[in-house]
């Protein structure tokens, strides 16, 4: 009877949907505490990336029997930064085109105050707001945050195959007999 290998898909759907959710519920926390947009605590978001990636990894060792390659190990992590990246650019979409369109001018008016900040002239300003309101659309952001889901799932998937394998000893094969001597004497 042959045994059913364990698939990558399976937990990296199941931690990037409770990522997606996790994602959700933070970023309406941090719309609800009126956060401001270029505050540090956002980076939580990639925390939790970060964090379920690992245990995406860390499960489907556990379902290869506690042994995972280094290929392996990127490949489920790498697929669950495919999912969230497609789940999240679906909530993204959604989030400032239906949910909450008046988060496009909350960040166009905080680019805005920070390029005055700067100290930018009148003319070197509004080209840098003409460039940034081109990619501060629903659809644009969408899809800059699944390249950006891909990218950075495909450096942290790097790493936490590095970690997370653990090679089977060419001892530790199915099957496998320790030889026995033949003389009962010995």
């Amino acid at each position: 009877m042959e045994t059913k290998k364990a698939s990558p898909s399976v937990p990296a759907i199941k931690w990037a949907l409770i990522s997606l959710i996790a994602s959700i519920i933070i970023t309406y926390a941090f719309q609800f505490l009126n956060l401001d947009i270029n505050s540090k605590i956002r980076w939580v978001n990639y925390l939790v990336f970060i964090a379920f990636l690992c245990l995406t990894q860390k499960e489907y060792r556990d379902q290869l029997g506690g042994y995972m390659t280094f290929g392996e190990g990127f490949l489920s992590g790498f697929l669950y930064s495919v999912f969230l990246g497609a789940l999240t650019a679906v909530f993204t979409y959604i989030y400032f085109a239906i949910l909450s369109p008046d988060m496009i001018s909350k960040i166009l008016a905080a680019s805005e105050a920070k390029l005055s900040s700067d100290g930018l002239s009148p003319e070197q300003k509004d080209q840098a707001m003409s460039m940034t309101s081109k990619f501060v659309t629903a659809p644009v952001m969408a899809v800059f945050g699944f390249v950006g889901s891909l990218i950075m799932g495909a450096i942290v998937a790097l790493i936490g195959a590095a970690i997370f394998k653990k090679e089977r000893s060419p001892f530790d094969v199915p099957g496998y007999n320790d030889p026995q001597p033949s003389d009962s004497t010995v």
